[in-house]
């Protein structure tokens, strides 16, 4: 059976990016197709764009914070097309960079949505024409949906328009409690906006441990309006402006409702029915530990697969792909594992297991914890706690988990994420010599547990 190309990959984004560039190394003749932009959600309208708002917000902070150092400023002024423009052409840039490593590599790149046509065909839309593929990569991420399917929920913008904002709202309505609904109401609040916060459960960040859930719960009441426990009913126009009306029949007048509710796999119109790939109950593609679906010439990576809905995860899902069909090195990923960071302000960083996990997991745990005013708080004045915590299994000494909660919790919590990954013991940490004056020496000081935990009804 003769081939167009040995790997068609349908998606630009940084799953399939890579799985292009690293199976193209090895030999492979790649072709990818991308019907937006080269780049992904990360990229364009994701993490990279929001990460350089999340810089902006905490100017704000640091000119408040320069007066107990001794520093007198004018009042501030922020100017939001500024900001916008500067980040627009940064993600312009970075998409640039994309193409050309790709190219560099070899990949040719089609700017047109493919669908699959079977096994080893991809339809290429606007230009109706066939190719022939060994391989068929499908890593076409994911979209915001707008849930709950209220009246007026069209009034609502979701994660990818607030990137095309042209003014900075006065006041804005974040609805959700995950990354992006956190993430984006500590942006606006801290750039000026009157932000509320609605939640539908009565913490934040389901998943993460407990005390970092609430210590973030703290920080963003002293913040913005934060409301727990609430859903939303409805959204109707109110003047220039909407009013959202929530269950208990209150109404938040907002210029913006951002609705950060949730993402569904990009599978609409891919052609799956077309190859018998059944997806499952939220609309993911099943694949093996090794990425491969139902149908042996066709492999999905990222959030399309609904494993683990991050960034760098689609990247080792890619390059372990390419290694395994083409690099002849089996290589499967291990989901259990991530670090992560949510970019809150303050920040959170957490690898491995929760306490209650961890309770579940262990027969007995230790949980070392710190809870510490930030050296530059001593002079800013700024009321706010630093949370380190740290769960060991009492049988193996091993750390299970490592918990952050302050400033610079993300870079901290890669290098600790090392550590965790490699096996490390709590011995491990205390043979560790601190630096001092730091934030981070914490980790590798605290001797005596705070709390010993046996099973449910153990002890």
């Amino acid at each position: 059976m003769s081939f167009d190309v040995d790997l068609f990959v349908i998606g630009g984004g940084s799953g399939g990016v890579r799985a292009a560039r690293i199976a193209a190394g090895y030999g492979a003749k790649v072709m990818l197709a991308e019907e937006y932009r080269v780049g992904g959600t990360c990229v364009i309208r994701g993490c990279v764009p929001k990460k350089l708002m999340v810089y902006a917000g905490r100017f704000a902070d640091e000119f408040e914070d320069a007066a107990g150092f001794g520093w007198t400023l004018e009042k501030p002024r922020f100017d939001w097309a500024v900001l916008k423009a500067r980040r627009d052409a940064e993600v312009t840039r970075l998409e640039g960079i994309y193409d050309v490593n790709l190219m560099r590599a070899g990949v040719e790149i089609v700017p047109e949505r493919a669908v699959i046509d079977d096994a080893h065909t991809v339809r290429l839309l606007t230009s109706d024409r066939l190719v022939r593929a060994e391989r068929i990569l499908v890593a076409v991420g994911a979209h915001p949906v707008k849930e709950p399917a209220v009246p007026g929920v069209d009034l609502a913008i979701t994660s990818n328009e607030v990137f095309e904002l042209e003014t900075l709202p006065e006041r804005i309505l974040v609805i959700g409690g995950g990354y992006i609904a956190v993430e984006f109401a500590g942006v606006f609040a801290a750039l000026g906006s009157r932000t509320t916060l609605l939640h539908r459960g009565d913490k934040l960040l389901r998943g993460f441990d407990d005390e970092v859930r609430d210590a973030l719960a703290e920080a963003y009441a002293k913040r913005m309006d934060l409301r727990l426990g609430r859903t939303l009913s409805k959204i109707d126009r109110r003047g220039a402006g909407l009013a959202a009306t929530l269950d208990d029949g209150s109404v938040i007048e907002a210029d913006q409702v951002l609705l950060a509710t949730g993402r569904m796999p990009n599978i609409g119109g891919l052609g799956l029915d077309r190859v018998g790939i059944v997806p499952d109950a939220v609309g993911a593609i099943p694949v093996d530990e090794f990425s491969r679906t139902t149908v042996p010439s066709i492999f999905a990576v990222g959030d399309v697969t609904n494993r683990a809905n991050l960034t760098p995860v689609a990247i080792r899902e890619g390059h372990a792909f390419a290694d395994t069909e083409f690099g002849r090195k089996p290589t499967s990923v291990d989901h259990h594992l991530i670090p992560t960071a949510v970019f809150s302000t303050p920040e959170i960083g957490t690898v491995g297991l929760s306490e209650s996990a961890a309770r579940a997991a262990c027969e007995r745990i230790d949980v070392y914890k710190a809870s510490f005013r930030p050296m530059k708080a001593t002079l800013s004045g700024r009321d706010e706690r630093v949370i380190m915590k740290v769960i060991v299994d009492c049988a193996t000494d091993r750390v299970m988990g490592v918990h952050l909660f302050g400033q610079d919790a993300g870079e901290l919590i890669q290098a600790v994420g090392i550590a965790v990954t490699m096996g490390a013991t709590k011995a491990d940490f205390d043979r560790t010599i601190a630096v001092h004056p730091t934030a981070a020496e914490e980790l590798v000081t605290m001797r005596v547990p705070a709390v010993t935990k046996h099973p449910v009804g153990v002890g």
